[in-house]
């Protein structure tokens, strides 16, 4: 008796220290039938479609002699990889569309910070409308200046180009000064639009905006119209300013 109780006994520590020893394994790779994730874990979903909306500028220009409104913003929705965007800029002066952009793209992640952007453009506005394929590159350039450079080629032999960057300098985290400019070239002029060759306009502002939510910023500035060359010419003769610094009041919003 008292050996089988011994034997009882030990057989009771041997499951025990089997039962630890189960516990304490791990656990059998579940089979997969996905491609390769056996061997590299479980894939990484970023193939969600999301969605965004800017307008970066939506403010009245005023040098206290007139006043007009400018609006630039753009949207876009797709995945980390792959999105379609739709563009607009313009200013309304004197009840007159003028400078009207609207771009619709297609853009590619090309690396960390840029994507790689094509698609149309049309010149809608009070001047006879231009249609244009465009390509180009948007992204972050090192210090995190937003930067967007474009080509554009018409269906009437016109080439363009505009450059335009932009940068957030948090002086708190709501209180935010942001110089921006933008450049548009043509080779050649184009009268019916009132555009030269070379660079023909210049377009810079220095905002301040405070951030109620990262939504809403109301903001004041100074900005920069100039043109230049041929473009300037054809402003002299429109009666126009060839170089205007106004005061510029807005309503920053995405969501």
């Amino acid at each position: 008796m008292k050996n089988l109780r011994t034997l009882l006994g030990a057989a009771g520590v041997l499951v025990g220290l089997a039962n630890a020893a189960a516990a304490q394994a791990p656990a059998a790779p579940v089979q997969s039938t996905v491609p390769g994730e056996q061997e590299f874990g479980q894939p990484v979903m970023d193939r969600e479609i999301f969605a965004h909306a800017l307008l970066n500028q939506n403010e009245g220009r005023t040098n206290f002699a007139d006043t007009h409104y400018r609006w630039s913003g753009e949207a876009w929705a797709g995945t980390d990889y792959d999105r379609l965007w739709a563009r607009s800029e313009g200013n309304v002066a004197n009840s007159s569309v003028m400078d009207g952009i609207q771009e619709f793209l297609y853009s590619r992640s090309i690396t960390t910070f840029f994507d790689l952007q094509g698609g149309l453009r049309s010149d809608i506005d009070s001047q006879p409308t231009r249609n244009w394929a465009s390509l180009g590159i948007e992204g972050l350039a090192p210090g995190f200046f937003n930067v967007e450079t474009t080509g554009y080629v018409s269906g009437q032999g016109h080439l363009s180009a505009r450059l335009e960057g932009y940068y957030d300098l948090l002086i708190t985290n709501r209180l935010i000064l942001q110089p921006q400019i933008e450049l548009t070239f043509y080779n050649k002029s184009d009268p019916s639009r009132d555009v030269g060759p070379g660079l023909s306009e210049i377009d810079a502002g220095l905002r301040l905006r405070y951030e109620f939510t990262r939504k809403f910023a109301p903001y004041i500035g100074v900005t920069y119209e100039g043109k230049y060359g041929q473009t300037a010419n054809f402003a002299k003769h429109a009666g126009e300013s060839t170089s205007d610094f106004r005061l510029a009041f807005g309503l920053r919003i995405w969501w």
